[in-house]
This record gives structure tokens, C-alpha cells and sequence, in this order.
């Protein structure tokens, strides 16, 4: 069983700036340490490929806003 690294785009950085895109949101079935909570696309390919993870891409908000019914628990 291969773990599960989460991650989304992040809402406060533009199109042109040169600033990491992604943000770590949590790791699944890994014992694997961040210290970045920012990271590049290439940088999170890497980790994945290195590690045997899958990459996960969750959606975020358009306005960068979660209204509270479209948050969904599981139990």
C-alpha cells in the first residue's frame, strides 16, 4: 500500500509571482517528515516518485472562502 500525499493551490499567490503554488495539506499512510509547508509542483512529483506516494489534489474555493454546507465529515 503505497501512502497519500494531499495537497491545493495556494489563494494569496499570483500567476507570475515566484513563490511555491502548493500547499501541504496532510500525508496518509507515511512516516515522512515536512519541513516546507510550501511547495513547487516538481518539488511534490519528486517526494511522490522518491517516496512510492500518490499525489492527491483537492479542490479549493474560487473566492478562497469554504461555505459550511460544502464541508463534508466522515465518520
Amino acid at each position: 500500500m503505497s501512502g497519500k500525499i494531499f495537497y491545493r493551490e495556494r489563494h494569496k499567490v499570483g500567476t507570475k509571482e515566484k513563490k511555491p503554488r502548493f500547499k501541504l495539506v496532510a500525508v496518509a499512510d507515511m512516516n515522512i517528515t515536512f519541513y516546507a509547508e510550501h511547495l513547487r509542483k516538481k518539488e511534490l512529483e519528486e517526494i511522490a516518485a522518491a517516496t512510492g506516494a500518490d499525489l492527491i489534489l483537492l479542490p479549493a474555493p474560487k473566492d478562497g472562502k469554504m461555505k459550511e454546507d460544502e464541508i463534508e465529515v466522515k465518520e
